[in-house]
């Protein structure tokens, strides 16, 4: 294990300490990035955001290979958090974000599987599970 590992390693034991995982709640229910914002805000706070390396961690309890909303949009001309958190953390397939996404795929969806929990631009319109914080 290298110290990087280890480190994020302690600050994950830590956080899980404190509670800081359980805020997360993942919703099986299929909406779209719009209705699932409305029910997160409505039933908790909003569609997670920025804090990813734990949204994963939650998410890693419910491994598929299916798409989930996140609380990452297309705004005014860049990707930007719900929370109005900078966007530091990135995760895109491919290793790019889409710099002008076209029609409806404003939205941001990340893929947990075993290996790899990549984010992408997807239709705003699809029905997909989300997880709230």
């Amino acid at each position: 294990m290298t110290a990087t590992n280890q480190i994020v390693t302690c600050i994950l034991l830590l956080l899980s300490l404190f509670g800081t995982f359980s805020k997360y709640v993942y919703i099986k229910k299929h909406k779209s990035w719009n209705e699932a914002q409305s029910f997160c805000r409505e039933h908790h706070t909003g569609l997670a955001s920025t804090e990813m390396m734990l949204i994963q961690k939650e998410l890693k309890k419910h491994i598929t290979t299916e798409h989930i909303w996140i609380g990452l949009h297309f705004l005014a001309g860049n990707w930007l958090w719900v929370d109005g958190q900078e966007m530091g953390y990135k995760a895109w397939s491919e290793g790019r974000k889409p710099s002008c996404p076209h029609g409806k795929i404003e939205c941001a969806a990340v893929q947990v599987t075993r290996s790899n929990n990549v984010w992408e631009a997807r239709d705003c319109e699809e029905r997909l599970s989300f997880i709230c914080y």
